[in-house]
């Protein structure tokens, strides 16, 4: 096996046994996970992407001028509204309710990209990193819909899941 380092140079690592998919069952079927047993815990995912734009169209966008309306607000309701409706998209995510949905939105100096992160909480006893991926994703989607238009080289690229983490819930 091998593994990119932080430089970008491959090398090689300690061999590991590979790990069962947690989504098949022992017939090889797709199931969905039985998380009953595990405790509830406090659970956060921040995911990242970027849709990567022309100049001329980021600046229609910055000063709402794209014929849709508001790009950024709309996208950001999109991503929300999709992290709350992951279980509902990919078959075997469990539903959660969310406690906390969020979507921002950053252009770097080079005004080239609209960089996304999104993120969500909540208390539960499965992990909520769908939730942030999907949010991403809907986002990017919400603006290249809202976009075309203007700029047919729109590209969706480098969707990955940044952090999550989970710590025992207070009181149990």
């Amino acid at each position: 096996m091998e593994e990119i380092s932080g430089t970008g140079v491959i090398e090689p690592t300690k061999k590991m046994a590979p790990r069962k998919l947690s989504h098949i069952d022992a017939k090889g079927e797709a199931s969905m996970v039985d998380v009953s047993a595990k405790p509830v815990q406090l659970r956060e995912a921040v995911a990242r992407g970027e849709i990567r734009l022309q100049p001329e169209t980021v600046k229609l966008v910055t000063s709402n001028k794209i014929a849709k309306g508001n790009v950024l607000a709309t996208a950001r309701l999109a991503g929300i509204m999709a992290a709350k409706k992951t279980g509902d998209l990919i078959p075997l995510c469990h539903p959660l309710p969310l406690t906390h949905a969020e979507v921002n939105f950053e252009i770097p100096e080079s005004n080239d990209r609209i960089v996304i992160t999104a993120s969500a909480r909540i208390a539960a006893q499965t992990g909520i990193e769908m939730e942030a991926l999907t949010a991403v994703n809907v986002a990017a989607l919400t603006i290249y819909d809202m976009c075309k238009a203007a700029d047919k080289k729109m590209r969706i690229t480098n969707v990955k899941l940044v952090s999550k983490t989970k710590s025992v819930v207070s009181g149990q």
